[in-house]
């Protein structure tokens, strides 16, 4: 027993055992996302946070030991963000042909997102720093970070938002698509990239290819329209 107390105690500490469990723990949530035929609500992000946070909670491991393992994985998320090019490249045709539609799509979602954040923050009397970590919440986490270190806001705050709002607009998409009787797969992705940003594109791309494709440019020209908006909007408001 006292082998096995000191075999945790080692392996609790090492950056590489953090790692390997949240790869493992992905993939078994993937697993049984596949399992439960992919529903919306079997979403393997939101199964993977909570098993992951189970297990830190039942081994009483901080957060920075976690993250000390788990930094490459963030870390990969800026290689990601670039590779959004790649979706915007390939389907440039679509985008000049629908350039208008998309950029009121666009400006509408991204507007939405950041004025009714601050102003439903600012009614619930949350103080600026909050307010400032929270704004970013419906673009993609590296930008998100990023925003909220610039503006002096909390970047681990802004992560957990940026995570539930994209687990959330995954969830709801495909329901809420059908009950507005929206069929067009185009429209469909664009919505779900702007709103729920990566983890939204991921399931668009389980749906249809198409949706995935155009979730990817949403959430691509989002990012960049929301590190313009949310300092201009916060310096309006606050």
């Amino acid at each position: 027993m006292r082998d096995a107390a000191g075999i945790w105690s080692y392996l609790s500490t090492e950056p590489l055992w953090w790692l390997s469990c949240t790869i493992l723990v992905y993939l078994l949530a993937d697993w049984i996302s596949r399992l439960a035929g992919r529903n919306a609500l079997a979403n393997p992000v939101l199964i993977a946070v909570c098993l992951l946070a189970a297990l830190i909670w039942l081994t009483r491991t901080s957060y920075q030991t976690y993250f000390e393992g788990a930094q490459f994985i963030h870390f990969l998320l800026g290689p990601a963000t670039v590779a959004l090019a790649v979706p915007l490249h390939a389907n440039l045709p679509a985008i000049r042909k629908f350039a208008a539609p998309m950029l009121a799509a666009l400006v509408a979602g991204s507007v939405a997102a950041v004025v009714s954040t601050v102003l439903l923050s600012m009614a619930f009397g949350l103080p600026e720093q909050i307010i400032v970590s929270i704004s970013p919440k419906s673009t993609t986490a590296p930008v998100a970070i990023g925003i909220s270190e610039a503006l002096g806001g909390l970047p681990t705050l802004t992560a957990v938002l940026v995570i539930l709002t994209g687990i959330i607009g995954a969830v709801v998409v495909t329901p809420l698509m059908n009950v507005l009787k929206i069929r067009d797969w185009r429209a469909r992705g664009f919505a779900v990239g702007v709103a729920a940003h990566g983890i939204g594109t991921a399931r668009a791309f389980q749906v249809n290819e198409v949706a995935g494709a155009f979730a990817g440019i949403g959430m691509a020209l989002n990012a960049l329209l929301t590190s313009v908006l949310v300092p201009v909007v916060i310096a309006a408001l606050l």
